[in-house]
């Protein structure tokens, strides 16, 4: 079967062309994991509204589409060998969400790159994919970079209230949870947080002014979302956008002393924390 042409362009060909399977699993059981390979995708457009179930259905037609040889689970109902670390809300886009994959052959991450991007719909982008070296996924994700852009809203109101927020100890805001209704702190997760000058363009420009807020948030427990900062605009500042904001992830990893954000994907291309498979 060919493998895919290096610097193969998205949805150039069918998936037939690029299924990578070469052997069945066996019979009388799982065949077990022979590389665990890590994966970073995008959700654009209209496509950021899809919620983490649907994606997840969708990834595992892409994987069957694709022909990638994914191990399973043992047991009476397997299930494919699929880790997701810190999913993006629905509704949000992002640029840097992760997963991880375990493969009962090996396969060439670039090839499978390639493959599952060509499976899935345009909207649901597949950037990288490298070898595991060992080490956990979740364990390499202290922090996310947002970008929210606040259309009709004034850039100078909006630094007017990142500056209340930054001089505040603690913002309590409430959210709805699994749990009911809880109130935490806002603000101390927040390790950076800019009103970007009126010079920077937003996605999807349009003639009214809008404001650009972008914001560096630790992972803590309860997480501290978008939302929850924009909760914590409106109590120091009585910020409210009078349209929805446009929310991005536009990074997420490892975080550094300069307040920097490593890709988690970096220590394995560099063969980083080697380690048993």
């Amino acid at each position: 079967m060919p493998a895919a042409a290096p610097g193969w362009d998205r949805h150039d060909g069918t998936a037939e062309e690029l299924t990578i399977a070469r052997k069945p699993q066996p019979e009388g059981g799982q065949a077990p994991v022979v590389q665990r390979v890590r994966i970073r995708y995008a959700k654009r457009g209209p496509l950021r509204f899809t919620s983490h179930r649907d994606f997840a259905r969708a990834f595992e037609r892409a994987l069957r589409r694709a022909g990638v040889p994914i191990a399973f689970s043992q047991g009476f109902t397997p299930h494919p060998k699929i880790s997701y670390a810190s999913a993006a809300p629905t509704g949000v886009a992002s640029e840097a969400e992760y997963l991880e994959i375990g493969l009962r052959e090996p396969v060439d991450p670039a090839q499978l790159r390639a493959a599952l991007d060509a499976a899935l719909s345009p909207g649901l982008d597949v950037l990288d994919a490298v070898e595991a070296t060992g080490g956990s996924l979740a364990d390499r994700i202290e922090a996310s970079r947002w970008r929210i852009e606040l259309p009709e809203v004034d850039p100078a109101v909006l630094e007017r209230a990142v500056s209340a927020f930054t001089a505040a100890e603690e913002i309590q805001v409430e959210r709805m949870t699994k749990q009911g209704r809880r109130t935490f702190d806002a603000r101390a997760a927040v390790m950076a947080i800019d009103a970007l000058p009126p010079s920077e363009t937003p996605s999807g420009a349009t003639a009214v002014p809008c404001a650009i807020l972008e914001l560096v948030v630790r992972q803590v427990t309860p997480s501290v979302r978008p939302d929850d900062v924009l909760s914590g605009l409106r109590v120091v500042a009585d910020l409210e956008p009078p349209v929805s904001p446009r929310v991005i992830r536009l990074a997420q990893g490892t975080l550094t002393a300069q307040g920097e954000i490593v890709d988690p994907l970096d220590a394995d291309r560099d063969g980083a924390a080697i380690g048993e498979r």
